[in-house]
């Protein structure tokens, strides 16, 4: 099946109203308890990290959640998402420790500051470019843990209907419509692959972790 690109940016509020209020709880524990197994063993106690493409910031308050010794910056150029995300923050109690940035990740060099770890939570299937998320990590300073997850591009129509009937049933129709359009718009494992070699960045594995998630770690 063709990749189908989608927006890349969620900027209506009704939208990111629909995200901040959805019921993420088993994908993004499965993101946080992956990270911790796959890179957190090598994570200092205390550190700074980084999340692109924060949307509603659910995963940065489970990242401050589980890591209480990190400072998190999270970056997303929706305005809409942000706004969702600092009421979420507040609520949480952890304005002190996650600090929202609006900026375009094009835009954005990682070389200014130092990052002891660098994650994504489906970024990757909204880049028109794929390479402007590989090529922001490879400018980061030193050698930071590096742990993205997203989604993966079903072989056929038929199997993106069916994921979509079993992940978002019940969910408001936004949500089904963009989770449908985000199956259709996300990578392959193969496709990453040839996207990491491109990018030159040494020490990079693929892998499957579910019916519709792949990972990307150092």
């Amino acid at each position: 099946m063709q990749r189908i690109p989608e927006p890349e940016l969620m900027t209506d509020q009704e939208q990111a109203i629909a995200y901040a209020n959805a019921d993420f709880e088993e994908p993004h524990n499965h993101f946080i308890e992956l990270l911790k197994t796959e890179v957190g063993y090598q994570l200092p106690e205390s550190g700074t990290a980084l999340d692109l493409g924060c949307g509603a910031a659910d995963i940065s308050i489970r990242f401050a959640k589980a890591f209480p010794n990190y400072q998190i910056d999270g970056i997303d150029a929706s305005v809409a998402m942000l706004e969702e995300g600092k009421k979420a923050i507040n609520e949480a109690g952890l304005s002190a420790q996650i600090n929202l940035i609006e900026v375009y990740l094009q835009e954005t060099t990682l070389a200014d500051k130092h990052y002891d770890v660098i994650f994504s939570n489906s970024l990757l299937h909204h880049l028109h470019d794929p390479m402007v998320l590989w090529n922001a990590i490879k400018t980061a300073q030193g050698k930071p843990s590096v742990f993205v997850m997203d989604l993966m591009r079903p072989e056929t129509d038929s199997k993106v209907d069916s994921l979509t009937e079993r992940y978002a049933e019940g969910e408001p129709e936004v949500l089904r419509r963009d989770f449908h359009n985000s199956l259709k718009a996300a990578f392959t494992p193969d496709e990453v692959i040839h996207q990491l070699i491109a990018s030159e960045l040494e020490g990079f594995s693929v892998s499957v972790v579910s019916d519709r998630h792949l990972v990307v770690n150092n």
